[in-house]
Protein backbone atom coordinates (compact mmCIF):
# COMPACT_ATOMS: atom_id res chain seq x y z
CA UNK A 1 0.00 0.00 0.00
CA UNK A 2 1.45 2.91 -0.71
CA UNK A 3 1.89 5.88 1.88
CA UNK A 4 -0.13 9.16 1.86
CA UNK A 5 3.24 11.34 0.63
CA UNK A 6 3.62 9.45 -2.38
CA UNK A 7 -0.01 8.85 -3.54
CA UNK A 8 -0.91 10.50 -6.84
CA UNK A 9 -2.75 13.23 -4.92
CA UNK A 10 0.19 14.28 -2.61
CA UNK A 11 2.07 13.90 -5.42
CA UNK A 12 0.32 16.62 -7.53
CA UNK A 13 -0.17 18.41 -4.60
CA UNK A 14 3.45 18.63 -4.49
CA UNK A 15 4.23 19.48 -7.72
CA UNK A 16 1.57 22.17 -7.84
CA UNK A 17 3.54 23.65 -4.75
CA UNK A 18 7.10 23.54 -6.26
CA UNK A 19 5.92 24.84 -9.41
CA UNK A 20 4.14 27.78 -7.72
CA UNK A 21 7.63 28.06 -5.58
CA UNK A 22 9.63 28.36 -9.07
CA UNK A 23 7.60 30.79 -9.96
CA UNK A 24 8.05 33.05 -7.15
CA UNK A 25 12.23 32.15 -7.12
CA UNK A 26 11.89 33.34 -11.13
CA UNK A 27 9.62 36.61 -9.62
CA UNK A 28 11.90 37.60 -7.35
CA UNK A 29 15.43 36.50 -9.35
CA UNK A 30 15.61 39.79 -11.09
CA UNK A 31 14.41 41.65 -14.42
CA UNK A 32 11.33 43.60 -14.96
CA UNK A 33 9.27 41.79 -13.19
CA UNK A 34 10.52 41.54 -9.92
CA UNK A 35 11.21 45.45 -10.51
CA UNK A 36 8.00 46.16 -10.92
CA UNK A 37 6.72 44.39 -7.64
CA UNK A 38 6.07 45.81 -4.44
CA UNK A 39 8.59 45.61 -1.88
CA UNK A 40 8.26 42.59 0.27
CA UNK A 41 9.62 40.32 2.99
CA UNK A 42 10.33 37.37 1.42
CA UNK A 43 12.00 38.76 -1.80
CA UNK A 44 15.56 36.91 -1.23
CA UNK A 45 13.88 33.80 -0.05
CA UNK A 46 14.93 31.88 -2.93
CA UNK A 47 17.74 33.79 -4.37
CA UNK A 48 19.81 34.28 -1.40
CA UNK A 49 18.19 33.00 1.33
CA UNK A 50 20.42 33.78 3.78
CA UNK A 51 20.92 37.20 3.49
CA UNK A 52 19.44 38.51 6.50
CA UNK A 53 22.38 35.88 8.66
CA UNK A 54 24.82 37.07 6.55
CA UNK A 55 24.68 40.68 7.04
CA UNK A 56 23.68 40.23 10.63
CA UNK A 57 27.10 38.14 10.88
CA UNK A 58 28.96 41.05 10.02
CA UNK A 59 26.90 43.71 12.33
CA UNK A 60 28.18 41.48 14.87
CA UNK A 61 31.96 40.93 14.21
CA UNK A 62 32.18 44.80 13.70
CA UNK A 63 30.27 45.51 16.66
CA UNK A 64 33.15 43.78 18.69
CA UNK A 65 35.94 46.52 17.59
CA UNK A 66 33.18 49.51 17.23
CA UNK A 67 30.20 49.81 20.01
CA UNK A 68 29.32 52.32 17.60
CA UNK A 69 28.45 51.24 14.57
CA UNK A 70 25.02 50.43 15.38
CA UNK A 71 23.62 53.71 15.56
CA UNK A 72 25.71 54.68 12.73
CA UNK A 73 24.46 52.16 10.46
CA UNK A 74 20.90 53.46 10.90
CA UNK A 75 21.93 56.98 10.66
CA UNK A 76 23.02 55.81 7.02
CA UNK A 77 19.69 54.60 6.53
CA UNK A 78 17.70 57.67 7.54
CA UNK A 79 20.32 59.50 5.38
CA UNK A 80 19.79 57.90 2.84
CA UNK A 81 16.23 57.37 2.46
CA UNK A 82 15.39 61.31 3.06
CA UNK A 83 17.61 62.12 0.13
CA UNK A 84 16.14 61.18 -3.02
CA UNK A 85 14.48 57.91 -1.62
CA UNK A 86 16.42 54.86 -0.34
CA UNK A 87 18.54 53.73 -3.10
CA UNK A 88 21.59 53.11 -1.37
CA UNK A 89 22.78 57.16 -3.32
CA UNK A 90 24.75 58.12 0.20
CA UNK A 91 26.80 54.92 -0.46
CA UNK A 92 28.21 56.29 -3.64
CA UNK A 93 31.61 57.75 -4.15
CA UNK A 94 32.56 60.85 -5.62
CA UNK A 95 32.75 59.88 -9.76
CA UNK A 96 33.06 61.77 -12.58
CA UNK A 97 34.58 64.84 -10.77
CA UNK A 98 31.31 65.26 -9.03
CA UNK A 99 30.47 66.43 -5.06
CA UNK A 100 28.21 63.36 -4.08
CA UNK A 101 26.08 62.72 -0.71
CA UNK A 102 29.00 61.56 0.95
CA UNK A 103 30.42 65.30 0.78
CA UNK A 104 27.48 67.75 2.06
CA UNK A 105 27.85 69.15 5.48
CA UNK A 106 25.60 66.56 7.40
CA UNK A 107 27.58 63.85 6.09
CA UNK A 108 31.29 64.66 5.74
CA UNK A 109 33.17 63.74 8.74
CA UNK A 110 30.58 62.08 10.76
CA UNK A 111 28.78 59.66 8.52
CA UNK A 112 30.55 56.11 8.96
CA UNK A 113 29.92 52.93 9.05
CA UNK A 114 30.76 52.64 5.05
CA UNK A 115 33.06 50.06 5.22
CA UNK A 116 30.75 48.05 7.56
CA UNK A 117 28.34 48.16 4.75
CA UNK A 118 31.02 47.21 2.15
CA UNK A 119 31.74 44.38 4.00
CA UNK A 120 28.05 42.74 3.87
CA UNK A 121 28.13 43.36 0.60
CA UNK A 122 31.16 41.70 -0.53
CA UNK A 123 29.79 38.69 1.80
CA UNK A 124 26.91 39.07 -0.05
CA UNK A 125 28.25 38.89 -3.24
CA UNK A 126 30.20 35.70 -2.58
CA UNK A 127 26.97 34.14 -1.40
CA UNK A 128 24.95 35.05 -4.24
CA UNK A 129 26.27 37.38 -7.06
CA UNK A 130 24.56 39.96 -8.02
CA UNK A 131 21.58 39.72 -5.80
CA UNK A 132 20.91 41.81 -3.11
CA UNK A 133 20.96 45.43 -3.40
CA UNK A 134 22.54 47.82 -1.00
CA UNK A 135 19.90 49.79 -0.50
CA UNK A 136 18.45 46.94 0.63
CA UNK A 137 21.91 46.33 3.05
CA UNK A 138 20.98 49.57 5.01
CA UNK A 139 17.75 48.81 5.38
CA UNK A 140 18.25 44.84 6.89
CA UNK A 141 21.57 46.15 8.63
CA UNK A 142 19.00 49.21 10.35
CA UNK A 143 16.49 46.34 11.80
CA UNK A 144 19.50 44.35 13.04
CA UNK A 145 20.86 46.93 14.76
CA UNK A 146 18.30 48.06 16.48
CA UNK A 147 17.05 44.63 17.54
CA UNK A 148 20.87 43.61 18.97
CA UNK A 149 20.80 46.78 20.81
CA UNK A 150 17.61 45.66 22.81
CA UNK A 151 15.18 47.36 20.57
CA UNK A 152 12.53 46.07 18.11
CA UNK A 153 12.40 44.12 15.32
CA UNK A 154 10.27 44.55 12.59
CA UNK A 155 9.88 42.53 8.50
CA UNK A 156 11.85 44.71 6.70
CA UNK A 157 10.64 44.96 3.06
CA UNK A 158 12.92 44.24 0.46
CA UNK A 159 13.69 44.55 -3.20
CA UNK A 160 15.13 47.79 -3.47
CA UNK A 161 17.24 48.64 -6.62
CA UNK A 162 20.33 51.41 -6.11
CA UNK A 163 20.50 53.97 -8.22
CA UNK A 164 22.96 55.51 -10.35
CA UNK A 165 23.17 58.92 -8.58
CA UNK A 166 23.87 60.80 -5.61
CA UNK A 167 22.51 64.38 -4.66
CA UNK A 168 25.43 66.18 -3.04
CA UNK A 169 22.47 69.88 -2.90
CA UNK A 170 19.66 67.83 -1.50
CA UNK A 171 21.86 66.06 0.76
CA UNK A 172 22.53 69.57 2.58
CA UNK A 173 18.85 69.83 3.48
CA UNK A 174 18.73 66.72 5.57
CA UNK A 175 17.04 67.35 8.99
CA UNK A 176 19.63 69.08 11.22
CA UNK A 177 20.29 69.71 15.03
CA UNK A 178 19.73 73.15 14.63
CA UNK A 179 16.55 73.04 12.86
CA UNK A 180 13.45 74.82 14.24
CA UNK A 181 10.45 72.97 14.79
CA UNK A 182 8.66 74.04 11.64
CA UNK A 183 11.53 73.09 9.75
CA UNK A 184 11.82 69.84 10.95
CA UNK A 185 8.26 69.28 10.52
CA UNK A 186 8.48 70.76 6.68
CA UNK A 187 11.26 68.12 6.04
CA UNK A 188 9.25 65.25 7.03
CA UNK A 189 6.30 66.29 4.98
CA UNK A 190 8.81 66.42 2.20
CA UNK A 191 9.92 62.67 2.72
CA UNK A 192 6.35 61.43 2.85
CA UNK A 193 6.21 61.16 6.70
CA UNK A 194 4.34 62.23 8.94
CA UNK A 195 4.95 65.24 11.12
CA UNK A 196 4.42 64.48 14.09
CA UNK A 197 4.76 60.50 14.90
CA UNK A 198 6.58 59.49 12.41
CA UNK A 199 8.92 62.86 13.28
CA UNK A 200 9.19 62.04 16.92
CA UNK A 201 9.48 57.69 16.83
CA UNK A 202 12.78 58.34 13.97
CA UNK A 203 14.19 60.93 16.52
CA UNK A 204 13.89 58.38 19.00
CA UNK A 205 17.02 56.37 17.14
CA UNK A 206 18.96 59.05 19.41
CA UNK A 207 18.83 56.66 22.33
CA UNK A 208 22.12 55.25 21.53
CA UNK A 209 24.67 56.57 19.70
CA UNK A 210 27.32 59.54 19.99
CA UNK A 211 27.52 62.85 18.56
CA UNK A 212 30.33 65.97 18.80
CA UNK A 213 30.83 68.83 20.85
CA UNK A 214 30.09 71.04 18.25
CA UNK A 215 26.74 70.45 18.12
CA UNK A 216 26.32 71.48 21.84
CA UNK A 217 28.17 74.01 22.27
CA UNK A 218 25.91 76.99 21.16
CA UNK A 219 23.33 75.16 23.54
CA UNK A 220 25.72 75.95 26.56
CA UNK A 221 27.37 79.27 25.91
CA UNK A 222 25.80 80.97 23.21
CA UNK A 223 22.36 79.67 23.00
CA UNK A 224 20.94 81.99 19.95
CA UNK A 225 23.17 84.82 20.11
CA UNK A 226 22.31 85.47 23.12
CA UNK A 227 25.56 84.38 25.28
CA UNK A 228 24.03 82.50 27.63
CA UNK A 229 22.75 79.26 27.68
CA UNK A 230 19.65 77.52 26.33
CA UNK A 231 17.49 78.08 29.29
CA UNK A 232 15.50 74.65 28.06
CA UNK A 233 18.90 72.86 28.99
CA UNK A 234 18.82 71.28 32.51
CA UNK A 235 21.25 72.64 34.64
CA UNK A 236 22.86 69.30 36.07
CA UNK A 237 22.99 68.04 32.67
CA UNK A 238 24.45 71.49 31.15
CA UNK A 239 27.44 71.63 34.27
CA UNK A 240 27.95 68.27 33.60
CA UNK A 241 28.25 68.73 29.31
CA UNK A 242 30.53 72.12 30.15
CA UNK A 243 32.83 69.50 31.42
CA UNK A 244 32.82 67.23 28.78
CA UNK A 245 32.88 70.14 25.93
CA UNK A 246 34.08 73.21 27.53
CA UNK A 247 33.98 76.41 25.96
CA UNK A 248 36.74 76.86 23.11
CA UNK A 249 37.47 72.54 23.60
CA UNK A 250 38.00 70.30 20.93
CA UNK A 251 34.86 70.10 18.50
CA UNK A 252 35.25 66.57 17.88
CA UNK A 253 34.84 65.29 21.49
CA UNK A 254 32.38 62.56 21.55
CA UNK A 255 29.47 62.17 23.98
CA UNK A 256 26.55 59.93 24.72
CA UNK A 257 23.24 61.55 23.01
CA UNK A 258 21.35 59.28 25.82
CA UNK A 259 23.77 59.38 29.23
CA UNK A 260 21.43 57.18 30.73
CA UNK A 261 21.91 53.91 28.75
CA UNK A 262 23.63 55.34 26.15
CA UNK A 263 24.46 51.68 23.96
CA UNK A 264 20.63 50.06 24.28
CA UNK A 265 18.15 50.91 22.19
CA UNK A 266 14.72 51.63 24.73
CA UNK A 267 12.65 54.78 25.76
CA UNK A 268 14.83 56.76 27.65
CA UNK A 269 15.80 58.83 24.91
CA UNK A 270 12.01 60.28 25.87
CA UNK A 271 12.03 60.21 29.54
CA UNK A 272 15.52 62.51 29.18
CA UNK A 273 13.38 64.86 27.16
CA UNK A 274 10.77 65.35 29.47
CA UNK A 275 13.76 66.64 32.31
CA UNK A 276 15.25 69.11 29.47
CA UNK A 277 18.61 66.75 29.20
CA UNK A 278 17.92 66.44 25.19
CA UNK A 279 21.22 66.63 23.47
CA UNK A 280 20.54 68.08 20.54
CA UNK A 281 18.59 71.46 20.69
CA UNK A 282 16.15 69.63 17.77
CA UNK A 283 15.79 67.15 20.18
CA UNK A 284 14.56 69.43 23.21
CA UNK A 285 12.27 71.23 20.84
CA UNK A 286 10.54 68.16 19.79
CA UNK A 287 9.14 68.31 23.85
CA UNK A 288 9.68 72.19 24.94
CA UNK A 289 9.25 74.50 21.91
CA UNK A 290 5.16 76.28 21.93
CA UNK A 291 4.55 74.36 18.84
CA UNK A 292 5.11 71.08 20.37
CA UNK A 293 2.56 71.58 22.89
CA UNK A 294 -0.34 70.49 20.97
CA UNK A 295 1.97 68.66 18.40
CA UNK A 296 4.75 66.57 19.54
CA UNK A 297 4.86 66.33 23.16
CA UNK A 298 1.96 64.59 24.03
CA UNK A 299 3.66 61.55 21.77
CA UNK A 300 6.92 62.38 23.66
CA UNK A 301 4.90 61.63 27.05
CA UNK A 302 3.19 58.95 25.76
CA UNK A 303 6.53 57.20 24.67
CA UNK A 304 8.31 57.86 28.11
CA UNK A 305 5.65 56.38 29.45
CA UNK A 306 5.77 53.15 27.14
CA UNK A 307 8.51 51.92 25.47
CA UNK A 308 6.09 49.34 23.98
CA UNK A 309 4.44 52.18 22.75
CA UNK A 310 7.36 53.42 21.25
CA UNK A 311 8.82 50.19 20.03
CA UNK A 312 5.17 49.66 17.67
CA UNK A 313 5.78 53.47 17.05
CA UNK A 314 9.39 53.02 15.85
CA UNK A 315 9.13 50.08 14.15
CA UNK A 316 6.03 51.45 12.06
CA UNK A 317 7.87 54.57 10.93
CA UNK A 318 11.01 52.91 9.85
CA UNK A 319 9.22 50.66 7.27
CA UNK A 320 7.33 53.81 6.52
CA UNK A 321 10.77 54.82 5.64
CA UNK A 322 11.99 52.10 3.94
CA UNK A 323 9.14 52.94 1.26
CA UNK A 324 10.21 56.53 0.61
CA UNK A 325 10.87 56.94 -3.46
CA UNK A 326 12.36 53.55 -4.24
CA UNK A 327 13.45 52.33 -7.28
CA UNK A 328 12.14 49.37 -8.71
CA UNK A 329 12.39 49.57 -12.25
CA UNK A 330 15.57 48.07 -13.84
CA UNK A 331 15.81 51.19 -16.35
CA UNK A 332 16.63 53.59 -13.69
CA UNK A 333 18.79 51.57 -11.06
CA UNK A 334 20.69 48.21 -10.11
CA UNK A 335 22.58 45.74 -8.26
CA UNK A 336 25.69 47.40 -7.75
CA UNK A 337 28.81 44.95 -7.65
CA UNK A 338 29.82 47.43 -4.86
CA UNK A 339 28.15 49.85 -3.03
CA UNK A 340 30.38 52.81 -3.45
CA UNK A 341 30.41 52.33 -7.74
CA UNK A 342 27.65 51.94 -10.46
CA UNK A 343 28.55 48.81 -12.38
Amino acid sequence: MASPSSSPVALRGAATLAALLAAVCLLHAGGAAAAAADLCVDYYDCTCPDAYKIVQGVLVQAHKSDPRIFASLIRLHFHDCFVQGCDGSLLLNTFNGMETEQDAIPNKGSARGYSVVDAAKAALEAACPGVVSCADILAIASEISVQLSGGPGWSVLLGRLDGFTSNFTAAGELPGPFDPLNTLKEKFRTATLDDTTDLVALSGAHTFGRVQCQFVTDRLYNFSGTNRPDPTLNAGYRAFLSQRCPRNGPVGSLNDLDPTTPDKFDKNYFTNLEVNRGFLQSDQILKSHPLAVGTTAPIIDRFAGSQDAFFKAFAHSMIKMGNIRVIKDPSKGEVRKRCAFVN
